[in-house]
């Protein structure tokens, strides 16, 4: 195999970046550039039933139950077969646990790893370009607290796993942890649901940059890259790391906490987006100190990590996690437009709670707030914005919208011809249900 893959893209040095993935031919908007096998991969909790634990493959019609621990469901015999070495893992300790069997995702995922990395010996289809154990672990970076997150998730291995397991030493499982968590992926669906997690090696050797050439999607477990720019032999491939939603200060410090790197893409050279993104409501007697507008700025940080916690807690109730919404958006509301990003953030975790709560008025509210600054801030081939349009459209056909339901869809459908390409199984099952309106 080499350094290349077959796809028209190579491994090379980027200059002030380390090793980076490059085109060695031309990319055109939607041009599938590579797509890479899962080396490891497992469905969440939360999807157990509504998904095959094998493919991922979503199932309306029921899935069929693991017998023993009537916890995993397969569409068929051969998935079944096909997942039972990574299950098995699982699957006795699942039974003699009971309610007390919660490993975290993570936990999960590197317990399928350890022992696929024993017995392989040759490059799998997902390391064409990188192998997994060449992963960055960035040891030297962490801090106490993601020490102490290593510790707890190796503890949980340990006693979670002890019968299935032959465990490395500490220092091995300790660098990891710190891979996975560094390079490990969310496999999300059409809505931007969270379906599992995964290592594709392959596809963590792309740099980032806050205005990408490529965007990942998925099919079933496999990732696949797509390009949302022309790219041109020699150019290099990014990807981005994180939500592109936040101004640039804020990403640098995402970026920095989470991949150890400072950013110094064109976006963030030229802070281009940012007065729109942090727009103040005009009409204002009289117009907001600075100093206002950074208290607002840390308000908003603190809230949403509030809220992304709250969502965690066991007992909290649906309506509570509203009114921490409402409460945020009409303090920010005092300084910041309802275009400004952080205002939009906490619209969309209410609107994710209207939904759940199936307050299909109020959901939709909030996504028609959203939809335009969203199209704005993002680029424009944006999963976000596919998914809010998505979102908005089936909202519009449940509330018998038709004409304004097929148009939202119309338009998540645009981005997602580019973003996940023609042939996905999701387009075809969004053209279905608009051929179900005539």
């Amino acid at each position: 195999m080499g350094q290349r893959g077959n796809f028209g893209t190579e491994r090379f040095q980027s200059p002030g970046k380390g090793r980076g993935l490059k085109a060695t031919k031309h990319f055109k908007v939607g041009d599938l550039v590579f797509a890479c096998p899962a080396y490891a991969y497992v469905l969440t909790v939360n999807e157990r039933g509504g998904h095959c634990e094998c493919c991922f493959t979503r199932s309306a019609e029921g899935l069929s139950k693991c017998g023993k621990c009537k916890q995993a469901y397969y569409c068929n015999v051969e998935c079944q077969r096909g997942d039972w070495p990574m299950h098995k893992l699982e699957c006795s300790a699942m039974c003699a646990y009971g309610e007390n069997w919660c490993p975290s995702e993570t936990v999960r995922l590197v317990a399928r790893i350890i022992p696929k990395q024993k017995c392989q010996t040759e490059r799998t289809p997902s390391e064409r370009v990188l192998t997994l154990r060449e992963l960055e672990a960035h040891l030297d970076k962490l801090d106490n607290e993601k020490n102490e997150m290593n510790d707890t998730d190796i503890a949980a291995l340990h006693h979670f796993y002890s019968r299935h397991l032959d465990f490395p030493d500490n220092a091995a499982l300790t660098e990891l942890f710190a891979q996975v968590n560094c390079n490990g992926f969310t496999i999300e669906d059409e809505e931007l649901s969270h379906l599992g997690s995964a290592v594709f090696p392959d596809v963590a050797l792309m740099n980032h940059s806050c205005s990408p050439n490529v965007i990942v999607t998925y099919k079933g477990t496999v990732a696949e890259v797509r390009a949302v720019q022309d790219i041109s032999p020699e150019e290099e491939i990014f990807n981005s790391y994180i939500d592109l939603l936040y101004p640039t200060e804020d990403r640098i410090e995402r970026l920095k906490d989470s991949y150890f790197f400072t950013c110094d893409c064109k976006e963030c050279t030229s802070k281009s987006k940012d007065k729109a993104k942090m727009e103040i409501r005009q009409k204002l007697s009289t117009p907001p100190e600075q100093e206002e507008i950074k208290q607002m700025v840390m308000y908003a940080r603190n809230v949403i990590e509030e809220f992304r916690r709250a969502k965690h807690y066991k007992n909290i109730l649906h309506c509570e996690l509203l009114e921490i919404c409402e409460i945020s958006l009409e303090k920010m509301g005092s300084i910041f437009a309802e275009t400004n990003v952080y205002m939009l953030h906490m619209m969309y975790q209410a609107m994710g709670v209207c939904l759940y709560m199936q307050d299909w008025d109020g959901a939709m509210k909030y996504g028609e707030k959203i939809i335009q600054p969203y199209s704005v801030h993002y680029p424009p081939y944006s999963l976000n914005v596919a998914s809010i349009y998505l979102k908005l459209g089936r909202l519009y056909l449940g509330l018998e919208k038709r004409t304004q339901g097929v148009k939202a869809l119309k338009k998540a459908l645009a981005i997602m011809d580019v973003a996940h390409g023609k042939d996905h199984p999701y387009i075809a099952e969004i053209k279905k249900e608009m051929e179900e309106q005539k």
